[in-house]
């Protein structure tokens, strides 16, 4: 069975299909900037986290807020991607 509608408008809600920037750049907050993760011994001179991270002594740590998060690949959390930073002044 087909539906035939003549002049119908589209169903309220959000769009159907999610627009994703090709060639821009996608733009965020800057929340915080911190330092790096220190190294922490626990109990018996052991590291209490559970998996070793060693991040980059003159590194530092970003936190961003995408306003729009929809424009993001799906599969984000995956490593498949590289981050690429560009800060423009206000």
């Amino acid at each position: 069975m087909v539906d035939i509608m003549v002049g119908a408008i589209p169903p309220a809600g959000p769009p159907a299909s999610v627009t994703r920037p090709t060639t821009t750049g996608v733009e965020a907050e800057l929340l915080n900037i911190r330092n790096p993760r220190q190294r922490i011994t626990g109990p018996k001179g052991r590291e209490r986290r559970k998996q070793f991270r060693q991040d980059p002594a003159g590194g530092k740590v970003l936190t961003l807020l995408v306003a729009n998060g929809n424009i993001l690949p799906k599969n984000l959390n995956t490593r498949d991607y590289r981050v690429v930073l560009r800060f423009v002044k206000k």
